[in-house]
Order: C-alpha cells, then sequence, then structure tokens
C-alpha cells in the first residue's frame, strides 16, 4: 500500500512539474552560430555540497544543508533559472543526486550536440576554445561526415563527461571557481561522478525526445526519479545524509576544510554504480550507469594547457610539455588515488600512535596504583 501511494503521489509531481513548465515558457536551447561560438561557463549552476548542517570557517554560526525534494526541483532550464532550486535528493536505487551537477551536465551535453552538428558545415567550430579550469582548454572536433546521430548524441555525452571528470581532477589540484576559496573538499564527493553521468544520460534522452528540450528534460528527470524510487521529502534525504555522517563525511569540520569528505569516489572502469546507504536501499537492483564508449574519443582531443598548480614533473616523470588531452585523465586519477592511500595510511599511523599512547598512559597509572597501595 505504501508503495502504491509512493507511485501516485510521483506521477502527482510529474503532472505540477509538467504544468509549471508551461508557465515560464522557457526557450529551447536551440543555438544561433554566436551561442555555439560561446560555450556555457563550466559551472553553469551552484554545485551542491554534500553533507548536512555543514558549519562555514568564516562564519562561526551558520549551517548549509543542500537539499531538495521532488516536488520542489522546479521545471528545468537551459542553463539555470531561480525556479529550478536545485539540491541534493537520496533515491534508493543510484543514492544521492546533486542536481546542480546533473542539470549542468545535461545542458553541456545539448550544447555539445549542437556544436557537433553545427561544425559538419564550419569548420571553424571544430576547434573551440571551452573555458580555463587549471589551464586554457580547447576543443578540437574531428567527426566522419557519415556519423549518425545517436554517435553524435553520444559524442556530445563523452565530451560532456569528460569535462566533468575534468573539473573533479583540477579541484583536487587547488582549482577553484571562487579565488582563494579551495574546492578540494568537494572533490570526488560520492554523488558527484555519478549525478555527473547521470545528467548525461538524461540529456542524451532529451536530445532524442521529439518535444522541446527544457520539456523533455523536466519530464526525463520525473521518469527518473520515479525510476530509481527517490524519497519524497527533503527530510527523507537529510536524514539519509546524517546516517552518513562520520562514515562519508564529517559535520564536525568547516567548508572549506579539505578532510570534510571521509571518501571519495573516483572515476574508474566503464560503469558507475551508486553509493547506497545501508538500510535505504531498493529491493530492486542498484541503477547501474554506463558510460559512452571509449572509441568515441577518436573524434575529438580535449587539450589542456595546465597551469602552475599541478606537479607535472610528478604526475608524468618523462614529459617535457605541460599540455595533456582527455587521454592522461586515468594518469591523474591514479595520482589522485596514491594521494588518498598515502593519507590513509597517516591517518591510521596517527590513530595508532593515539591508541598506543593511551595503551602506555593506562599501565602506567596501573603501575602508580599498585605502588600507592604498597605503601599504605
Amino acid at each position: 500500500m505504501i508503495f502504491k501511494f509512493r507511485n501516485i503521489t510521483r506521477i502527482i509531481y510529474s503532472f505540477v512539474l509538467i504544468f509549471l513548465w508551461g508557465q515560464l515558457h522557457a526557450e529551447a536551447p536551440v543555438l544561433n552560430a554566436k551561442q555555439i561560438e560561446n560555450p556555457p561557463p563550466r559551472i553553469i549552476r551552484t554545485c551542491c555540497s554534500f553533507g548536512a548542517n555543514m558549519g562555514f570557517i568564516v562564519i562561526p554560526f551558520a549551517k548549509k544543508t543542500d537539499i531538495t525534494s521532488p516536488v520542489g526541483i522546479g521545471p528545468h532550464v537551459y542553463l539555470g533559472d531561480r525556479g529550478e532550486n536545485n539540491g541534493n535528493i537520496y533515491t534508493r536505487r543510484g543514492g544521492f543526486l546533486d542536481f546542480g551537477h546533473l542539470r549542468d551536465c545535461a545542458d553541456w551535453t545539448a550544447y555539445l550536440y549542437q556544436l557537433i552538428t553545427a561544425s559538419k558545415d564550419n569548420k571553424e567550430l571544430r576547434y573551440i576554445h571551452v573555458g580555463n579550469e587549471g589551464g586554457s582548454k580547447t576543443l578540437t572536433l574531428s567527426v566522419p561526415r557519415n556519423i549518425t546521430k545517436e554517435e553524435t548524441i553520444q559524442l556530445a555525452g563523452k565530451i560532456a563527461y569528460d569535462l566533468s571528470i575534468w573539473h573533479e581532477i583540477s579541484t583536487w589540484f587547488g582549482v577553484s571557481y571562487v579565488p582563494l576559496v579551495p574546492e578540494r573538499f568537494s572533490s570526488f564527493s560520492p554523488e558527484d561522478i555519478y549525478s555527473n553521468l547521470m545528467g548525461v544520460n538524461i540529456g542524451m534522452k532529451a536530445i532524442r525526445s521529439k518535444l522541446e528540450y527544457n520539456e523533455a528534460m523536466t519530464m526525463e528527470l520525473a521518469k527518473m526519479l520515479d525510476e530509481l524510487e527517490a524519497v519524497s521529502t527533503e527530510q527523507e534525504t537529510y536524514d539519509a545524509m546524517v546516517m552518513v555522517d562520520q562514515q562519508w563525511y564529517t559535520s564536525q569540520k568547516r567548508l572549506p576544510n579539505k578532510k570534510i569528505l571521509l571518501k571519495r569516489y573516483l572515476d574508474s572502469g566503464s560503469e558507475l554504480i551508486p553509493w547506497l546507504v545501508p538500510e535505504l536501499e531498493s529491493f530492486k537492483v542498484p541503477y547501474v550507469l554506463v558510460k559512452p564508449a571509449e572509441y568515441l574519443s577518436d573524434f575529438y582531443e580535449l587539450e589542456i594547457k595546465l597551469n602552475f598548480k599541478f606537479p607535472v614533473k610528478n604526475i608524468f616523470p618523462e614529459q617535457e610539455s605541460r599540455i595533456i588531452t582527455q587521454n592522461d585523465f586515468e594518469v591523474f586519477i591514479d595520482y589522485i588515488q596514491n594521494d588518498l592511500d598515502q593519507l590513509d595510511a597517516k591517518e591510521e599511523n596517527r590513530a595508532n600512535r593515539i591508541v598506543k599512547r593511551n595503551e602506555e598512559k593506562e599501565k602506567t597509572t596501573a603501575i602508580t596504583g599498585s605502588e600507592a597501595e604498597k605503601v599504605f
């Protein structure tokens, strides 16, 4: 009976979202030449920090909890709108979803699809600057004329996902959206890359749809939340966040402390399996996401001229140049994993020293107590 009620509730949510979209009359991402020549910013929407009741170093009494609900997310608008009300939502088959990340990746997929399509007839669009993030980023397309529409959609998704992974890599090495505010605390957080790839998948579905992009996105988001068994209220997501406090993250440290995250989800393999909160899983299997095929890398090159924040000599000992491509991302991820392993080892050694010190104190106290008894 409970599950039936939830399904009815989600159907109502879907109709509410569609109705709200109709009231906004948002423009679809049918882009003119000037819009295609000027890519969106890498961060379109404000990112949602992972965790509940997160404090700030500079504002002692402020607390941050970025949470929303299926009924509260609002209709989708290409490149964002105040009515979206983004935040984290917990789903029983897909774990936590960051709607800021998810919508950004969907919109980047839509933009790149338009770019790739236009580049077939406009050679100038085959080489385009896509912003600065840890260095200047340029995208070079070498797309064959006979590429199918479906391959074009998949290629757009592949590039969008690569850009999202670079964002996670670059923030680990000190790149930040806000000057002087390090973002390493959020790099590869438990929900990031899964939300990114989910956004790519939803964006690809919206492009395939016969509906206008914003309308298709709004409907696909509602369908996704239903299929992934999203919890209905903000309170339920909040409770799920609290359950993994001191396991996946710690609310005892303040933003932007880099030790807030206790576990990070690094990109590896061709599939992404969501992290589910124990006792809050579905009876169905987890919703596994498959990345776009690797052969699509033959059709483009994402080139990044690294800035001074990256220890290039340590990462690429035999390389003189500071220029890397998407094909080097695995090397960065392996380097980050090694960093994490070393940090874990240091933390374990520190914990062992504390335990040993406490044991020695207890032993000393016990000996002192015995000697005092002998005196009396």
